[in-house]
């Protein structure tokens, strides 16, 4: 039976960091990493170290076997090879504050467990061309925002804002003290996508298809909300709807 899933291209060398020392360093002097990429049993200070700036500078770590690291074709990587990042992250609250300061009512998109980077790069698309000001990413649980995706995305990724965070509940509690209002999509939900005001600042959160929205996320959000539907079918792809969302926010603000 043929694979019929997605092949993954291999990075170039160039967009590696390998090493534990430079891998360090490369935090330290400011260099955006996508991922880090940790053996799973290695130890020490210098670990510690990486491990430490990694929580500050909101950069993921995958702990992975060696035959993982050794997948990349690099020599000497000690148990630690890093992806640069392709695109450059943004703070949120720098965002919020552009868009305001420019006289729009910020229009912000919250990706919460979706790891498909297809699924991904199809959505960045879709908020770029409906004008959305930023995607916003936590820093654990989303696919990585890697070659793959920016193909898939058709190069939105590189022309839109995206701030990852490390926590989206702290997020949320930002937009709101912004008078950013929370909307979630929810397939059970009583109230349908077109009785949202969306000309308002607000921020919507579209969830995993396995998953959905952390249920503790979606108690904070100020509404849910369904896109109706005639036939009888579980739910839409992610991609699809939140294309089929923000075109909605488009068609009201404009």
């Amino acid at each position: 039976m043929k694979n019929f899933r997605q092949q993954q291209h291999r990075p170039k060398k160039s967009s590696l960091v390998v090493g534990r020392r430079a891998v360090l360093e490369a935090m330290q002097t400011g260099k955006q990493l996508e991922r880090i990429y940790l053996q799973s049993n290695v130890h020490g200070e210098t670990v510690d170290e990486l491990k430490s700036w990694a929580e500050r500078t909101l950069t993921p770590i995958n702990k992975v076997p060696v035959e993982k690291l050794n997948s990349f074709n690099v020599f000497n990587h000690e148990g630690c090879v890093a992806l640069i990042s392709k695109i450059q992250y943004q703070d949120l609250q720098d965002v919020i504050s552009l868009v305001v300061d420019r006289g729009e009512a910020p229009l912000l998109l919250i990706l919460d467990g979706i790891t498909d980077i297809r699924n991904i790069g199809g959505i960045a698309r879709s908020a770029y061309c409906f004008g959305v000001h930023a995607i916003i990413i936590p820093d654990k649980g989303v696919g990585a925002l890697n070659e793959d995706a920016l193909l898939t995305s058709a190069g939105a990724l590189e022309k839109i804002a995206v701030c990852r965070v490390n926590s989206l509940m702290k997020a949320v509690d930002d937009l709101h003290m912004n008078g950013i209002k929370v909307f979630a999509s929810e397939m059970k939900a009583p109230k349908q996508l077109a009785e949202l005001d969306m000309r308002e600042p607000c921020a919507i959160v579209m969830g995993g298809e396995e998953k959905g929205i952390y249920p503790a996320l979606l108690k904070i959000c100020d509404e849910q909300f369904r896109i109706p539907m005639t036939g009888d079918f579980d739910s839409l792809n992610v991609s699809v709807a939140s294309g089929i969302i923000l075109y909605e926010a488009s068609r009201q603000r404009t």
